[in-house]
């Protein structure tokens, strides 16, 4: 199963992939989470791992897939980045960083003032997810950037599901009008979970979103997961929320 996490800025995405990673590595899956934001510094300590190399150095870096995208044009989607398809034992060791069961890759960062943009890595995190094979117990979990900027690259369209993270705030709420619109031609099912929310707060967003069925859980403000986000540690904690979405998935909602 490919799952794809988006939302706004500090709607807590990545804390939600996070959760998610470990309670299905508690379940016994094999676990893979994709980092495709170039701009995300801590997603690996909130999983416990240590933080991988860029996977792009594994195919000669930004510059050489650049010159492939360059040699590609008018027409960037033809550019071919892998041979044949992988599965997670073809996964180079040397840019994976494995904990408690929990896989990580990180597509690649923005390390430098001026380097360029990152469509590189947009292609490189499309064209992996699409080439990925998994096996029964394999799940992957995609962390993206804020807004709806991997929708434009096309990396959703992978995806089995696609979860909306929604924070109290009107630009989720706007957020999830644009993403509907935006993924209702995909035939891949769309659902949003209701982040850091009381049950105030959650029945004025629940007032505001054009079709509620879409709401697979809710998560309330957790202090504990707010002092381990803020501290960067790990988020190993059963959480009976995540429970719930995880075993929702699993059977096909």
């Amino acid at each position: 199963m490919k799952i794809v996490i988006c939302g706004k800025g500090g709607s807590g995405k990545s804390t939600i992939v996070a959760l998610m990673a470990h309670e299905y590595a508690r379940q016994n899956k094999n676990v893979l989470v994709v980092d495709t934001d170039e701009s995300n510094r801590g997603l690996h300590s909130i999983l416990g791992n240590d933080s991988p190399a860029d996977l792009m150095k594994y195919f000669g870096g930004k510059p050489a897939i650049t010159e492939k995208i360059m040699a590609a044009m008018p027409d960037p989607s033809k550019v071919k980045i892998f041979e044949n398809k992988w599965t997670f034992e073809d996964l180079p060791k040397e840019y994976v960083s494995y904990k408690n069961g929990i896989r990580l890759i990180a597509i690649g960062k923005i390390h430098d003032f001026g380097e360029g943009c990152a469509c590189p890595m947009g292609i490189l995190a499309n064209q992996f997810l699409e080439n990925l094979s998994l096996g029964e117990d394999d799940i992957v979990i995609t962390d993206t950037e804020a807004g709806i900027e991997h929708f434009g690259r096309g990396i959703d369209r992978h995806a089995d599901f696609i979860l909306l993270v929604l924070d109290p705030s009107n630009e989720s709420i706007r957020l999830a009008e644009k993403i509907s619109e935006m993924t209702k031609d995909l035939e891949i099912p769309l659902y949003f979970i209701l982040n850091k929310t009381d049950p105030e707060i959650s029945s004025i967003i629940k007032e505001q979103i054009a079709d509620p069925s879409l709401l697979i859980g809710e998560i309330p403000g957790d202090d504990e997961i707010l002092k381990r986000g803020l501290r960067g540690v790990e988020m190993d904690i059963r959480n009976p929320y995540i429970e719930k979405i995880t075993e929702s998935l699993s059977s096909g909602i």
